[in-house]
Parts: C-alpha cells; sequence; structure tokens
C-alpha cells in the first residue's frame, strides 16, 4: 500500500512542479519527477531544519518542493 502513495504523490507532486516550473512531461516522468524530488525535498527540509506537517499533505508539499529544485536544477543545467 505503501507504493501505491508513493506513485500517487510522486504523480502529483511532479504534474505540480512542472505546472510551477513550465515543464511538459507525461505522466512516468512526473512520478519519476515527484518521487525524486520528495527525496530531495525531505534532505532540504532537514538541512535547513524544517519540520513539514505529517501526512499526506505533508508529503506532498515536500515533495513538490523537492520536484521544483529538481526542475530549477536541470533548467540551468540544460541551459534554457
Amino acid at each position: 500500500m505503501n507504493f501505491i502513495v508513493w506513485i500517487i504523490i510522486g504523480g502529483l507532486a511532479g504534474w505540480i512542479a512542472g505546472m510551477i516550473m513550465k515543464n511538459q512531461s507525461g505522466l512516468f516522468m512526473n512520478i519519476i519527477i515527484g518521487v525524486v524530488g520528495a527525496f530531495i525535498g525531505g534532505w532540504l527540509f532537514n538541512i535547513l531544519q524544517i519540520a513539514p506537517q505529517a501526512g499526506f499533505a505533508g508529503s506532498l508539499v515536500t515533495a513538490i518542493v523537492g520536484a521544483v529544485v529538481l526542475l530549477f536544477g536541470l533548467k540551468l543545467v540544460k541551459g534554457r
């Protein structure tokens, strides 16, 4: 069941981050961006000593923040 929740949060976070960063990706890429973003967001929040709310909403916010950072970094590397 946890895996399905990860997929749902990853898909939503990747899609929302794509909307924020004007990045169009397919469903599969949105899930990957969201899941990787969740790890990045968790790492950033830990470094900054920010404790997001527990549960679905907190996980989603953490994943969105991380996914936006990921997409921003990719834009910098690609030079677009």
